[in-house]
């Protein structure tokens, strides 16, 4: 249909410029698209390199200014402080944070960054389950009723480095089955608790 033609055409825009020498490059980044509003409830969202501020990242600090509730799952999870802050004014103004982050990863080291958050997002009244049956690589975000779907993690790469398209939908019946989704995957997960994390933490995972 419509969407996925328009999804095709994104993906072939960005990858026939992706190899450019750099002037060149510049040029169509400057002026390339970076949203487009597919319909009133289906928008679709374009970052990479050059391209200014993210659009999924504005996107995000939008829809979080005003949210009740955020279910976010994500293979690789080292948020920009900003964003950190937006998850932590929901949680502290009585809304809903939760996220499904990896137990098992094949990059060791996105883990040990991502762990390292942990205590702050946990003592501003997130919940956090990290997801062992096998390794994560999913990406899934839901503020209030909208999600977001696509390439991005929540990471410096994927908002300000890699190229990434995202879709941001407000379909009911697609947001009642992410949020399946999402809860199908938080019941396989560990919940993490606060104080048992701070009592194991040891000065290496600390860091």
């Amino acid at each position: 249909g419509p969407m996925a033609a328009a999804l095709a055409e994104a993906f072939d825009e960005m990858f026939a410029h992706a190899e450019f020498r750099h002037k060149r490059s510049s040029r169509w980044r400057r002026g390339a698209r970076r949203h487009t509003m597919l319909s009133a409830s289906e928008q679709l969202l374009l970052g990479g390199p050059g391209f200014g501020r993210n659009p999924i990242r504005r996107a995000l600090h939008s829809d979080l200014k005003s949210a009740r509730s955020v279910q976010a799952m994500a293979a690789y999870f080292l948020p920009p402080w900003s964003l950190r802050r937006d998850f932590g004014r929901v949680a502290r103004r009585g809304g809903t944070v939760q996220f499904v982050l990896a137990g098992k990863s094949d990059v060791a080291f996105a883990q040990f960054a991502g762990r390292s958050l942990y205590q702050r997002l946990l003592k501003s009244g997130a919940d956090i389950y990290e997801y062992s049956p096998q390794v994560l690589h999913a990406k899934l975000i839901l503020v209030d009723d909208a999600v977001y779907v696509g390439s991005a993690n929540l990471d410096p790469r994927s908002l300000g480095i890699n190229y990434e398209l995202m879709l941001r939908l407000t379909h009911p019946s697609l947001v009642a089955e992410a949020r399946e989704i999402f809860g199908a995957a938080q019941a396989q997960g560990r919940r993490i608790e606060f104080a048992e994390w701070k009592l194991a933490r040891s000065f290496w995972t600390g860091l």
